[in-house]
């Protein structure tokens, strides 16, 4: 039996009806005149080489090199000298380099089997990324511990930016008629900045893919992708609790627990076989997590610094818990009770971004787990535009802090009070897309993706799909009424359709 996919019914999407950015976003509109203006109808059409995902890959690959070279000051001497603050008033800080020695790499050790010298006993990432870490170790080489370290960034850096093209790749072609958008992801600024801090971008480039997976229905290959990326990093098993709200709604148990299934082996094969053989350095990560004080981003932080009596870690992590929890439960009753089912994408937007925001440290590149997930979940050029601008701001601010900090008497850089104004600024961008996001669930008529009459392009088996189960609300209507077919409601330019509202 033939599975049929969304974009095999009648009145599809095609390629020959894509969604043009230039058309339908005033912000993108004007941004194209320098340019040479909106694109055309006849333009990236039909058989041609130059298609949109590889126009986008290209602007990808440009901007993370870009970002690269934004690093060249770290890496012609920054990250080695004896200053510092070097590295921090040029903005091109790494842990790649630094865990390079730090964690052993650079004399052979193998990551949670061999103990380091020094406070931290164990690597401290999840496996699949200490697998990653180990790999670039095995292709550097160089004579000199500092030819060493570079190389070992540069090797990185490479398999970083095939994680990048990845992740473009898979934003691209998620939303079938809109793969346009993930030209935000492509030229978001937060992107090149960001990119090589850390080893972030393996664990987003796997969750694109499961998101794309979920998308042509392969709910299984999804799970897995979504396993995979919770053993490079802990925030995708969050996207599990959307998955789960939707296929309840929409009564998709099968593709529910399908997904699950195949999470849970496929983090296991990569997890047991170190769990079991070297338990103490698989649980660092954990443990780490756990014991970690208040760190830098966060409120938590602001809070400790502007009053005195300053929360311990463990006052911290209760509350952050609790505030986790009740955000959670927000959350639930959204995918249970708006009007029409929310979108996968926004659910996973808000579940992501709740765990940033409650969390004791807000790195510079946890904006890499948002970024794929806001361009799925509100793909405006205004809005992102916004919230890029609040994360480039953060991005230099905390570097100046650090550099205020460790600065001794030359005190250059940002005190204190200037840093928790951004760290202000970064959150209110973040709170921003949210709230968005959540109007656009509750009022479907904002949201651009719908707009059109589309349901959830992302959703796979929930696209299109009808209620089985809502939340009732005093005085709303609840029977459920699929959305209109494809192509049918599309509203005039800068109006709005006002559908599924009772």
């Amino acid at each position: 039996m033939t599975r049929a996919y969304p974009s095999d019914r009648p009145g599809a999407p095609t390629t020959a009806n894509r969604v043009r950015p230039t058309e339908e976003d005033q912000t993108a509109r004007a941004g194209s005149e320098l340019l040479g203006g909106p694109l055309g109808r006849r333009a990236l059409t039909g058989g041609q080489w130059w298609s949109p995902v590889r126009v986008i890959v290209l602007v990808a690959i440009g901007m993370f090199a870009l970002g690269m070279v934004q690093k060249l000051p770290c890496y012609d001497g920054s990250w080695f000298s004896g200053d510092p603050t070097s590295q921090y008033v040029h903005a091109c800080y790494s842990d790649i380099p630094h865990l390079f020695g730090g964690r052993g790499f650079a004399d052979g050790l193998i990551p949670y089997f061999d103990r380091l010298d020094g406070d931290m006993e164990y690597l401290e990432y999840p496996v699949l990324t200490g697998v990653f870490m180990k790999v670039a170790a095995w292709l550097t080489f160089g004579d000199g511990d500092v030819a060493r370290q570079q190389h070992y960034w540069l090797v990185n850096a490479g398999m970083l930016m095939v994680c990048a093209v990845v992740m473009t790749v898979c934003v691209a072609r998620t939303h079938r008629r809109r793969p346009w958008d993930a030209l935000l992801l492509a030229l978001a600024p937060a992107l090149a900045l960001t990119a090589t801090i850390n080893w972030d971008l393996l664990a987003v480039a796997l969750t694109a893919a499961a998101l794309l997976m979920w998308s042509r229905s392969r709910t299984l290959a999804a799970g897995v992708l979504i396993g995979l990326a919770t053993a490079a990093k802990l925030y995708p098993a969050l996207l599990l609790g959307p998955l789960l709200l939707l296929c309840w709604r929409a009564g998709r148990w099968r593709a529910f627990f399908q997904a699950l299934g195949g999470a849970l082996v496929a983090w296991a094969v990569v997890n047991v076989p170190v769990m079991a053989l070297a338990p103490q350095g698989w649980a660092k990560f954990y443990t780490f997590s756990q014991k970690r004080g208040v760190d830098f981003g966060s409120f938590w932080l602001v809070i400790n610094q502007r009053w005195d009596g300053e929360l311990d870690r463990d006052t911290v992590n209760t509350i952050a818990t609790a505030l986790m929890v009740v955000g959670c439960l927000g959350i639930a009753w959204l995918a249970l009770a708006a009007p029409r089912r929310p979108r996968l994408a926004q659910l996973a937007f808000l579940v992501v971004a709740l765990f940033i925001l409650t969390n004791k440290v807000y790195s510079p590149q946890y904006v890499l787990w948002l970024i794929p997930l806001a361009v799925l979940a509100r793909p405006k050029w205004r809005d992102m535009l916004i919230w890029q601008a609040c994360e480039c701001l953060y991005f230099l601010g905390v570097w100046m802090y650090i550099a205020y900090t460790q600065g001794g008497d030359k005190h250059q850089g940002l005190p204190p009070e200037g840093y928790h104004v951004v760290i202000v600024a970064h959150l209110l961008g973040t709170l921003y897309l949210c709230a968005l996001i959540v109007r656009d669930a509750l009022l479907p008529e904002y949201d651009p993706v719908r707009q059109d009459g589309s349901d959830d392009p992302a959703g796979g088996v929930l696209d299109r799909a009808p209620d089985t189960f809502v939340l009732s609300t005093p005085g709303t209507d609840r029977r459920s009424t699929p959305p209109p077919p494809y192509g049918t409601t599309s509203p005039p330019k800068e109006t709005h359709v006002r559908w599924g509202r009772p």
